[in-house]
């Protein structure tokens, strides 16, 4: 029998208040799926590929492959791979599988038009950075690696056109996932939905979290929550972004921001794939002589 990393189902809810959401999810730090989060954005109706095109079709976008950018030493960690117009790259999702996501699109200063079609949730507990609302695409089976973002944020991911995978984990299971030291990944050899507990024995005691994602569903993220997405359809997903509850982590956002990502492009430059190799061998032996 094949053995698997710990994963429970995250709660769905057809609907919650504004107050069970903060008392029972934002304040105990727990990921929630919520199918009618809001009632009134026209979103819920209108966003699909189609309307997407449409809306916004001539704009030039950065798309990513499957290549870890912590394994690249000539590259800085979010530089993008290659550029089309959203039109371009919409029309290869839907013509067959594709390798290339668009990751951290800027709906607010690229496409102001879907500004119109949502608001912010109300009534949260939760302060949106209002000025950065991402949209992610990708197509069907692409994966985004196992991550947690760099600043900490509470985070309420909507899905829109198809389905969507997402496996969680708090940020108390840091130590068992092969985190890269300088980085915010995890190993890049790892499956997580089919690990070697061979050559990852310390994935055994690993403790997260899986989702399952329709057209319209709200994933809540808590902050600082790695995480791993499959398109399991082509699709996209919009982030509404929030500042971290905790101080701790309000610190630890602003020492990733301003510390840990400039050392990190530093040492690529000064020691290349010397860096990159003995970040990636230090992930793996770490953790096995300490968690294992």
């Amino acid at each position: 029998m094949n053995q698997k990393i710990s994963l429970e189902p995250v709660v769905k809810l057809k609907e919650v208040s504004k107050r069970e959401f903060y008392e029972n999810y934002v304040i105990p730090q727990k990921p929630v799926i919520v199918e009618r989060f809001v009632s009134d954005w026209d979103a819920s109706n209108l966003w699909t590929l189609d309307y997407i095109k449409e809306v916004a079709g001539n704009k030039h976008v950065p798309l990513y492959d499957n290549r870890i950018p912590v394994n690249n030493a000539k590259r800085k960690f979010n530089e993008p791979h290659l550029h089309k117009t959203l039109a371009e790259y919409i029309d290869d999702l839907s013509n067959g599988p594709t390798p290339y996501r668009i990751f951290l699109y800027n709906l607010l200063k690229e496409a102001p038009k879907l500004q119109q079609d949502f608001s912010y949730p109300k009534d949260t507990g939760l302060r949106f950075l209002k000025k950065l609302p991402m949209l992610f695409f990708g197509g069907i089976n692409s994966k985004v690696f196992m991550h947690y973002d760099i600043d900490y944020a509470n985070i309420l991911h909507f899905h829109f056109n198809g389905e969507k995978q997402c496996i969680l984990f708090p940020p108390s299971e840091s130590k068992y996932l092969y985190k890269l030291p300088n980085a915010l990944v995890a190993y890049h050899e790892i499956d997580f939905e089919n690990p070697d507990f061979v050559k990852f024995p310390a994935l055994l005691k690993a403790k997260g979290f899986l989702a399952h994602l329709n057209h319209g569903d709200m994933l809540y993220m808590p902050e600082g929550y790695w995480h791993q997405m499959t398109y399991k359809t082509p699709g996209f997903s919009m982030s509404l972004r929030a500042l971290p509850i905790s101080k701790y982590h309000l610190a630890k956002a602003v020492y990733n921001v301003f510390v840990m990502r400039h050392f990190d492009n530093l040492m690529r430059t000064i020691g290349q794939e010397a860096w990159v190799n003995y970040k990636n061998k230090y992930a793996v032996k770490h953790t096995n002589k300490k968690w294992a």
